[in-house]
């Protein structure tokens, strides 16, 4: 990867599925950005594996929808069970859409086709570099990051967008808090190898007293299985998640676990920052748009997956036609080189919005 650029249009912290979106939609735009991630190299577990149809609709710009259904598990329907017996089958074939089905697809495939999709727009990641400090004025951001095999730099921009996650280093360093609390049951999370007499075109949840256990059908024969525990372990074994399926799923046809591929735990939060940057398209001042969970961060659902942070007003926005051309129009000249020629607003909508 090329050294850190002294000023750009925008540095993005963050190299997971909604910092790498914002990067291809600004280099399709030939706006002047810094990906930068903490990391040596991206995370290689399969962790948020669920991407829905508004996801797939919104990726299309990008041109990555098409490399993300080929390469993921097509699931075209949801069913709440109580062992043996169906309570209700909620089919995807209805929807109007393109894509009438969830995408089954671990995260670091998804990763890995949008830095693919970066690489041919001719960006990259800057790894691994960690913010350090950031101050703001009134015409941008000077951001501070550093690494181990280099000592501080400091970058101007014209935005700084933090897609960090739940412990976003820019959200901290902005001062802007993140209320909320934590639900008291935790989580089990597995990508397992078994037997599964079932049917593998739906995602099917068994609810019990004890609470529910879900199986979904990955790429390549394994299975995502999730429930909820009082305590879960740090990282499950073949048992754990066995003795969840023989006490909560199927009796009939009932699951054999062989092989953990990968497990962790995780609670479910509720929480929102303090106060949210206005739109920075209508800013003059140098903002820190925080998109998808590092804005908000909740789970309505099992399985809801990444369309938050994909598809989220503030992270969309910012690199959509209107705002990008503003950020080419109105970048002060100490803040880096504007990647194109400069076009003038006009009746363009913006990217699309989640609904």
């Amino acid at each position: 990867m090329s050294t850190l650029p002294a000023t750009t249009d925008v540095v993005i912290v963050g190299a997971g599925p909604t910092g790498l979106a914002l990067a291809c939609i600004l280099a399709a735009k030939r706006v002047s950005f810094a990906l930068i991630d903490r990391l040596a190299e991206g995370a290689n577990t399969s962790r948020a594996a669920v991407v829905h149809a508004r996801t797939l609709e919104v990726l299309e710009e990008l041109e990555v929808t098409d490399r993300l259904c080929s390469q993921g598990h097509i699931v075209p329907r949801f069913t709440l069970r109580d062992r043996d017996h169906v309570l209700a089958t909620i089919p995807f074939d209805r929807l109007p859409t393109r894509y009438a089905h969830t995408l089954m697809i671990p995260q670091n495939v998804t990763e890995a086709i949008l830095l693919d999709r970066l690489r041919e727009l001719g960006g990259d990641v800057h790894r691994p570099y960690a913010v350090h400090d950031l101050r703001q004025d009134a015409e941008g951001v000077f951001v501070t990051v550093a690494s181990e095999e280099h000592g501080p730099q400091t970058i101007r921009a014209r935005y700084l967008v933090g897609a960090d996650g739940m412990h976003s280093t820019v959200r901290e360093r902005a001062g802007i808090g993140f209320t909320g609390d934590s639900y008291a049951e935790s989580f089990v999370l597995a990508d397992v190898r078994m037997s599964w007499p079932q049917r593998t075109d739906e995602v099917m949840l068994f609810v019990s007293p004890e609470g529910f256990v879900m199986v979904a059908p990955l790429p390549g024969g394994r299975h995502r299985i999730v429930a909820t525990v009082d305590d879960a372990p740090e990282h499950p074994d073949m048992i754990d998640v066995q003795s969840l399926l023989d006490a909560r799923g199927p009796v009939t046809g009932a699951a054999r676990v062989h092989e953990i591929v990968w497990s962790s735990r995780f609670r479910v939060h509720h929480r929102l920052a303090d106060r949210y940057p206005a739109d920075p398209a209508r800013r003059r001042r140098g903002t820190r748009p925080q998109p998808g969970r590092r804005a908000r961060h909740e789970h309505r659902y099992p399985g809801r997956g990444r369309a938050g942070s994909y598809t989220d007003r503030g992270a969309w926005r910012t690199g959509s036609r209107k705002p990008a051309r503003r950020i080419r129009a109105y970048a002060p000249p100490d803040c880096g080189p504007r990647r194109g020629p400069h076009r003038p607003d006009d009746a363009d909508g913006d990217a699309a919005q989640p609904p």
